[in-house]
């Protein structure tokens, strides 16, 4: 750590390695950004001139192999989550770790046991636990401000379509995976318990041209689960859904409700002469969680320096992941799908 400052690398400089990367390189004080990782050069050569950083990589092993890196930000498909973190653990750097943690419980396990090993710091980048409605909602939950927690509703619906490598359920594990997994830590997080039994539907209502090569892809996938202390849960996810980003949450107590998310980008309310009422809706996730992800990525600096457990774990990582497997078994069997013990 050079002049009292994090080194941070970002691996990936797709669109939410970019946030990060400029959270760090603009606006966060006690770190500094030390070089961007992607495996196409002229990504990450045109990210490195956009924030003004000097070193790039096309391969994330040279980028640990770096003195002045001491933490990762891993923003890669999920399939290389596992090995990239595994390597940042061994060269003992701290990971933050972008959603889905992993292809499955097996590969998250892995990942724990190495930042353990190797002493470093592994958080998940659940970035809805720092936005601050959120925060605001599980205080007045452990508040008891509205009562004893009973249902929890979650849906995120997306207006892109789906790139290329995600039509493949092996490779991405689905809109469950993608989209849904910030609403399932969401389900579980402002319940306080664990998931263990969840029914699942979906259907591919958008991308039907791929539905003959990716016959198990979906683009829309409800679910409905049931907690280990007797709660209630549901989700709804949709990508290419045209109208806008969409996310919002409601938990309903014994003694009220919360509502969170809102739909409208900006404040702006136009009444025309044909006495209709125009908005705009919410373009993307980049402009409702802006603060969320620097909130996040500021948290993530702050425990490595204090020394303290992130707020989001690698367990967090585990229990969206064993959700998101369970889920896709339920939508292939058509049954029920009830989770044993952790």
């Amino acid at each position: 750590m050079k002049q009292g400052k994090l080194g941070i690398c970002i691996i990936g400089a797709g669109r939410a390695g970019m946030i990060h990367a400029m959270n760090f390189c603009r606006s966060i004080p006690r770190a500094s950004l030390r070089a961007i990782v992607d495996p196409n050069r002229e990504t990450a050569e045109r990210a490195a001139k956009e924030l003004d950083v000097e070193q790039v990589y096309t391969d994330y092993r040279e980028a640990l192999a770096d003195e002045t890196v001491d933490a990762v930000v891993v923003v890669t498909p999920t399939v290389y989550h596992r090995e990239i973190v595994l390597a940042a653990a061994a060269a003992g750097k701290h990971v933050l770790c972008e959603k889905p943690m992993a292809m499955n419980e097996s590969e998250c396990d892995d990942m724990i046991a190495a930042c353990k090993a190797a002493g470093v710091k592994l958080q998940l980048a659940f970035m809805r636990r720092f936005d601050e409605s959120f925060v605001t909602a599980k205080r007045q939950i452990d508040e008891g401000l509205i009562g004893e927690v009973v249902l929890v509703k979650s849906l995120t619906r997306g207006p892109s379509t789906p790139q290329p490598w995600m039509y493949d359920i092996r490779k991405s594990n689905g809109a469950l995976a993608e989209v849904g997994s910030h609403d399932i830590d969401a389900l579980r997080w402002f319940a306080g318990s664990e998931i263990t039994e969840l029914y699942a539907v979906g259907g591919n209502y958008r991308c039907r041209e791929i539905a003959e090569e990716y016959p198990d892809f979906y683009d829309n996938v409800a679910l409905t689960v049931r907690f280990a202390d007797g709660k209630s849960g549901s989700m709804d996810g949709a990508m290419g859904v045209q109208y806008g980003y969409d996310s919002r949450v409601e938990i309903l107590g014994t003694e009220g409700v919360i509502f969170l998310g809102q739909t409208h980008e900006r404040t702006i309310l136009t009444a025309t002469r044909d006495k209709h009422l125009h908005r705009p809706f919410m373009n993307s996730w980049r402009s409702l969680y802006k603060e969320a992800y620097w909130a996040e990525d500021c948290d993530f600096v702050d425990c490595i320096l204090e020394d303290r457990e992130p707020r989001v774990t690698g367990l967090d990582g585990k229990m969206a992941v064993r959700v998101v497997e369970a889920g896709n078994r339920s939508l292939s069997e058509g049954g029920v799908i009830r989770l044993g013990k952790i």
